[in-house]
């Protein structure tokens, strides 16, 4: 019987499969669109029953039709959702409100703020770096002061891959990678829950056990593969979040290898051989054994350019929607024509606050020098240059701590843009990679799954089969041009940052 591996992955607004078969050739692949719920300034939320669950079956069931093998084909499941969020759920795994997201949510800053008090010194050790909105513990906390009635009726408080996992199998787990996002209710030198300090916040036996990603968690129910039409009694991985499993599919295996992901927000996968210590990104372990990161993430990405293209640009979407050109090529071919540095504009990208490494959630966004002269491409142009300047930023602190960058590969949606991977690599001043399969985490779950059913003997034996496809070189002209406009970026918002949280606070 042939072996096949389906990996999914639940993304912010776009989830997607890949079924590959025992060399990493991708057989059949689907995606699906989904809308991020803004009920209010600084929420976002997702319907984890439909959003991700039913993403989940949907898609499952259409790379099995699309393919044409058999459920029992498939040797193992991989799986992934975005980020690290914030999902109560009953003894039945029914989700009792919408779920929080990850640190593009900052509603819980008033339990950031309590935390630090009461903690005091202390709070950084405990959490591993400064209390910000990407940790889950203030989430829940922010549950109990303001919906009691979900707190209190609350069996489990999980993530999106262990949601994934539990509707699958039964059991509840968290990959390592993961739990670092819920410090300090877990004991990660010991991969066990952290009895406590879990009082604070919730108790010991409402959260996920901690696993490792490529660890079997157990296999398909036979309630699960009526859902999925999956085979019952199929394997399935613990899993991750989208971001770890999309540096893996992109060949990001070693030291030094980073992963700088173009997506909904911006997202960063640096890979070192020991533990870093930097309070203004995320230092920890990674799913491949002997191996730490250091990661990041933006608010606004690809968030930014649709948010663009919805207010700025809706002629160029309806044009698309009747079967004209893609908006977003058309509005790249626009702002190809504005010269670099977009005829004096920088745009603050800060349109949902900021994590790092301003891990400042009222920051706000700002297009700064607006003449008359200047047009919606400019401010497009503008809006993708504030994001590289953002991701030099990321890139100067691993300079700053003898971090050296090796290898560089640029995924996620914003790839399709020629432009701005061109803007990347010239305002890096180094030359940035594109994977040879870019379907994304979906792939990643997929190699996973691969690896952990026995298709490859180590990740080492898995690093020659998923190789980078394509390099796009810097000019050299244009990063002298970019380092003087990035540094003016800096500096405009250290000089409007207490007029920012004035403007927020006063909303």
């Amino acid at each position: 019987m042939a072996e096949y591996y389906l990996g999914i992955d639940i993304g912010t607004n776009e989830s997607k499969a890949a079924l590959i078969d025992r060399q990493c050739r991708l057989v059949s692949f689907a995606s699906e669109s989904h809308e991020m719920m803004n009920p209010q300034p600084g929420w976002f939320e997702h319907d984890a029953r439909e959003d991700w669950w039913g993403s989940f079956c949907r898609l499952s069931r259409k790379v099995l039709a699309q393919s044409g093998i058999e459920p029992e084909e498939i040797r193992c499941v991989g799986l992934s959702a975005l980020g690290c969020d914030c999902l109560p759920v009953d003894e039945y795994c029914e989700p009792l409100c919408n779920a929080i997201l990850y640190g593009v949510d900052s509603r819980s800053q008033k339990e950031i703020e309590w935390l630090n008090s009461f903690y005091g010194p202390e709070a950084e050790a405990l959490y591993g770096h400064a209390i910000c909105s990407s940790d889950i513990a203030p989430k829940i906390l922010w549950l109990k002061n303001n919906r009691p009635e979900v707190y209190n009726a609350a069996a489990k408080f999980l993530t999106g891959s262990s949601f994934l996992c539990a509707r699958l199998t039964g059991e509840y787990t968290i990959d390592k990678y993961l739990a670092e996002d819920f410090m300090p209710l877990y004991d990660l030198k010991n991969d066990a829950i952290d009895e406590a300090h879990c009082g604070l916040y919730c108790r010991p036996d409402q959260l996920a056990q901690v696993r490792r990603a490529t660890d079997i968690a157990g296999c398909v129910t036979e309630r699960a593969a009526a859902e999925t039409g999956l085979y019952p009694g199929t394997k399935v991985l613990v899993g991750t979040g989208d971001s770890g499993a999309e540096a893996v599919s992109t060949g990001v295996f070693q030291p030094g290898d980073i992963m700088v992901q173009l997506g909904s927000s911006c997202f960063f996968v640096y890979l070192t051989d020991h533990l870093v210590q930097e309070e203004r990104l995320w230092p920890g372990t990674f799913i491949i054994p002997g191996v730490y990161s250091v990661c990041a993430g933006t608010n606004t990405a690809g968030t930014l350019t649709r948010w663009l293209r919805d207010e700025l640009f809706f002629d160029l979407a309806r044009e698309e929607a009747c079967g004209g050109e893609n908006a977003y090529s058309a509005m790249a071919a626009a702002a190809e024509k504005i010269p670099v540095g977009s005829d004096g504009l920088i745009c603050l990208p800060y349109f949902a606050g900021e994590r790092t490494p301003l891990n400042d959630p009222k920051a706000r966004g700002i297009f700064f020098g607006l003449e008359l002269r200047h047009t919606r491409a400019h401010l497009y142009r503008a809006a993708l240059e504030g994001i590289c300047y953002t991701i030099a930023q990321h890139f100067d602190i691993l300079e700053a701590n003898g971090l050296p960058v090796e290898k560089i590969m640029v995924v996620g949606g914003g790839t399709k843009n020629p432009l701005w991977l061109q803007m990347v690599a010239d305002v890096l001043g180094k030359p940035v990679c594109t994977a040879g399969v870019t379907f994304g985490a979906a792939f990643g779950d997929a190699i996973m799954a691969a690896l952990s059913a026995g298709a490859y003997g180590s990740w080492a034996e898995l690093a020659q089969v998923v190789q980078p496809a394509r390099t796009i070189l810097p000019n050299e002209q244009t990063h002298a041009i970019y380092q003087t406009r990035k540094s003016l970026f800096a500096a405009l918002y250290e000089n409007t940052a207490e007029l920012m949280h004035r403007c927020a606070e006063e909303v």
